[in-house]
């Protein structure tokens, strides 16, 4: 399907918790009639108690709150605290909840991994950052690196539409046909000098691969450089030979990878260092704490915030939401925020020093793709792109 792209919206550029917190708390505090949020994770930490409030205030003045969490990434949540938020007046809905190698169904593997939240259809927030505290899994050293946006313009419409559409099909599966109805927003005027964007999601059914495709299309056309920083990193062969055709034809990519090896699969990624340094890309892996970015610049003019990784579980199996942005100013902002990271925080993987890894780590990293990519045949995609 071709990406809608909208004229003329305000685009303002959160990173981590820090800003991205205190943000959705006010637009939902200004909330007056109703809120949609889809999130990975919602943890009962100091982050999400305090959205959680937030949840209830609005709820108490009538606004309808409308909360779709995924039932793996939130599995910890107490039924205690669903509990409060119901009572509150909180609508709460589990995507696929339940998970059992007992009971083991391929649609299981589906998760919503999208991170957005839209009120009222005037303000909408998009990007990879959870309800969970910035300081969770790095033991307080740093907090995670991750961003997300706030957006205000024609583009909230398209967001809306989808948040509530999702929201109708998960009620009536979860037989709340009552909490389906949903009013209908007008789109928004464009702001005067406003900027170019569009809202893409990936799902199975009619946008399998709207994303991969906007940033495949991306990389073909770069002329000077392509910016990266993506905590799962393990795309498939035509994005990594799109990469390398870019490095050979002269324009500058760096990469921005995580260092600390918080899942196994990670190894996996370590298979590619080799050719993709060969041709002059620049790897860079993050050490000062965790990173969760989904995001990359090309050229200083396209840019994405979202919550899609480039790993075969984001392209092929999990609900995802990004914001593609054409605007110099905006790119640079956030080509700007990630070499500030690589500077203050990570460390450049040289290709002599890279050759010299241990036998058995370089075992270790083509076991784990190619068990990847058996696993990937398993679930029905034996040709994933």
């Amino acid at each position: 399907m071709t990406t809608r792209f909208r004229e003329g919206n305000q685009i303002q550029l959160l990173h981590c918790g820090a800003e991205f917190f205190p943000a959705l708390e006010k637009a939902i505090d200004e909330a007056q009639h109703e809120l949609y949020l889809q999130t990975y994770i919602f943890e009962e930490d100091e982050s999400g108690k305090r959205i959680a409030e937030a949840f209830k205030r609005a709820a108490a003045r009538k606004v309808k709150v409308c909360v779709l969490i995924d039932g793996f990434g939130s599995a910890g949540l107490s039924r205690q605290f669903e509990r409060e938020l119901l009572d509150a007046g909180v609508h709460l809905l589990f995507y696929r909840r339940g998970f059992s190698l007992f009971y083991f169904k391929l649609s299981r593997l589906r998760r919503l991994h999208a991170k957005v939240a839209v009120m009222d259809g005037k303000v909408a927030f998009v990007g990879g950052i959870n309800l969970i505290d910035d300081l969770t899994l790095s033991g307080g050293e740093a907090p995670r690196i991750d961003y997300a946006v706030r957006i205000e313009g024609p583009m909230v419409a398209d967001i809306y539409h989808e948040a509530s559409r999702l929201w109708r099909r998960i009620a009536w599966m979860h037989f709340r046909r009552r909490m389906g109805g949903t009013r209908k927003v007008a789109q928004t005027q464009p702001f005067k000098d406003g900027i170019r964007a569009a809202f893409v999601t990936r799902d199975n059914v009619l946008h399998r691969h709207d994303f991969e495709r906007e940033y495949l299309s991306a990389i073909a056309s770069a002329k000077s450089d392509i910016v990266i920083a993506n905590a799962y990193f393990l795309p498939g062969r035509r994005f990594r030979q799109s990469l390398i055709a870019a490095a050979e034809r002269g324009v500058k990519v760096k990469l921005l990878l995580q260092g600390r090896m918080e899942y196994l699969f990670l190894f996996a990624t370590h298979s590619f260092y080799d050719s993709l340094m060969r041709c002059g890309i620049e790897i860079y892996e993050y050490q000062k704490s965790y990173m969760h970015s989904k995001v990359a610049v090309i050229d200083k003019q396209w840019s994405t915030v979202g919550s899609s990784n480039l790993d075969p579980f984001s392209l092929l199996l999990a609900r995802e939401a990004n914001v593609i942005v054409q605007d110099k100013g905006f790119a640079e902002e956030l080509c700007a925020d990630i070499h500030r990271t690589i500077k203050e925080g990570a460390e450049r993987i040289q290709p002599e020093t890279w050759k010299e890894q241990p036998m058995h780590k370089r075992f270790i990293s083509r076991i784990m793709y190619h068990t990847i990519r058996m696993g990937l045949g398993m679930i029905g995609y034996p040709k994933a792109r």
